[in-house]
């Protein structure tokens, strides 16, 4: 079944989970965070050792329990699984720098607590990634979902525990209420659930009718990729602090969500039958509609962190599109934006995190001239908006690049003008930002005053997102050359 048998799958999966013990146990912030460190580290370290296997074409796997005929808790490492992994690990590390930054410079309460479901969170996420079967990533999506929700709910004020009943009925009610049973009518109709290259459903005695509603349980049902209209608990766990959103848009939470839908549009029902049944366009035109909807809902927020999540509600929708495209390079794309706009859109959350500890600011008409008083912030905040838009020199420029590829593989026009006409909205509410921020007249000027930039580690977080982000337009590698990979396998080049 593998074409190596190892261990090292489930060890990435549970360095995360076995820090925790150590991380409660700590006396003292600095071994709190230091155990934090050691844990991403070697998380990282694991998986990244995966890669030179999986460029030589094998996968990596162990087999944990059977559950049933068919259905087990196992573990797989293919281009397409590694490539999330390796940017869920590697932000991760990045992420937990910026977290001491932010937590400390505004002395959060619960610190510990935090940094403990962030760990749990990651383990989860690289669990999604490795899976071998829907079973075991149904296991693991649910396991990220009651992961954040301490993470959502981190103030424990009205507002937030109002927002964390929200995120929970949306993502785990969904995910109950239609991935669960579309998972069981797929087990009757094929006897398994593991993921094929070419899917599993060829052959079976499902019609169109049933197929297409199957696809569309999964669509909706894997709710944490926020497909309109089930989207809205998305900017209502804004509430919860900047780390955590930076988590929620770029780590883990949604990029599960989409994954999860393009790992079940091609290792479930495959490429050639969803082709075949002509089952892709209904997709094609639900993202569609998504990057449109949010993109214009983006324009009229003033709360930044309100702004930035319609942004990565219609950005995940290029994900889904891609694949629902059907074509290599389509397919490439889409996968290709998952690592492009984690580190576009985490550069984004962490300016909004630094702003907000070193002014207090939250909204977008109070910004202006910060760029006189945060340079450093605001140029990073510039590039990470340069990525989203798909402009270089930055890496979100090959993703859409590519996805523009596949829209005219496909012969979609239609969808070839959505992705330039999203394109425009995207610099619409982003340009804006940053015009105002360097270039705004002094006497309109919020900040007269140059008081300097947030914590250092608030600062060189982002500092390296942002400068990854114009590195990858540059050095694309591992990642699209994992897409590529991914797509060549499930589609054919």
């Amino acid at each position: 079944m593998y074409d190596i048998v190892s261990v090292k799958p489930l060890v990435a999966v549970l360095i995360s989970l076995l820090a925790v013990p150590a991380i409660v146990a700590s006396r003292s912030p600095n071994l709190r965070e230091a155990w934090t460190f050691l844990a991403a580290a070697l998380k990282f370290a694991v998986v990244a050792s995966m890669l030179p296997a999986v460029w030589r074409g094998a996968e990596i796997g162990c087999t944990v329990a059977r559950v049933l005929p068919g259905v087990e808790i196992a573990f797989r490492v293919d281009a397409f699984g590694l490539m999330f992994a390796l940017v869920a690990s590697f932000l991760w590390i990045v992420t937990s720098a910026y977290s001491i930054g932010y937590m400390r410079g505004l002395n959060e309460h619960g610190q510990t607590r935090y940094f403990s479901f962030f760990a749990v969170s990651l383990s989860a996420t690289v669990g999604v990634a490795f899976s071998a079967n829907l079973f075991t990533l149904y296991l693991f999506y649910e396991m990220l979902s009651l992961a954040t929700y301490p993470l959502v709910t981190h103030h424990q004020d009205q507002e937030a525990r109002s927002s964390g009943r929200k995120y929970l009925l949306y993502t785990v009610g969904s995910s109950i209420g239609l991935v669960l049973p579309a998972m069981l009518v797929i087990y009757l109709l094929t006897g398994t659930l593991d993921f094929a290259s070419r899917g599993i459903l060829a052959g079976t005695t499902g019609s169109r009718t049933l197929v297409g509603v199957l696809l569309f349980m999964f669509v909706f049902g894997f709710a944490k990729a926020a497909v309109m209209p089930l989207h809205s608990w998305l900017p209502a766990a804004m509430v919860a602090p900047t780390p955590v959103s930076a988590l929620l848009h770029a780590v883990a939470v949604v990029k599960v969500g989409v994954f999860s839908i393009v790992r079940t549009i091609t290792g479930i029902f495959g490429t050639d039958v969803l082709s075949s049944l002509s089952l892709g366009e209904p997709v094609l035109y639900t993202a569609a509609v998504t990057i449109l909807a949010g993109s214009f809902v983006a324009l009229s927020q003033d709360n930044l962190k309100r702004m930035l999540a319609f942004s990565t509600i219609a950005q995940l929708s290029y994900i889904i599109l891609g694949a629902a495209l059907l074509t290599p390079k389509g397919v490439t794309g889409g996968m290709a934006h998952i690592a492009m706009h984690a580190f576009g859109k985490i550069t984004l959350f962490f300016c909004a995190g630094a702003i907000f500890v070193a002014t207090g600011k939250k909204n977008i008409s109070e910004m202006a001239g910060i760029g006189r008083r945060m340079p450093v912030t605001m140029t990073a905040f510039f590039l990470g908006a340069l990525s989203i838009i798909g402009m270089p020199p930055c890496g979100g420029f090959l993703s859409k690049w590519y996805l523009v590829q596949g829209s005219l593989q496909a012969g979609q026009m239609p969808i070839l003008v959505v992705l330039l006409f999203s394109s425009l909205l995207n610099a619409a509410y982003f340009m804006p930002i940053v015009y105002r921020a360097f270039f705004c007249p002094p006497e309109q000027a919020a900040f007269a005053e140059r008081l300097g930039e947030a914590p250092l580690f608030c600062v060189a977080p982002l500092v390296i997102t942002a400068l990854i982000s114009v590195g990858l337009l540059f050095y694309p590698q591992p990642f699209f050359r994992l897409a590529m990979m991914a797509a060549q396998k499930v589609i054919g080049m």
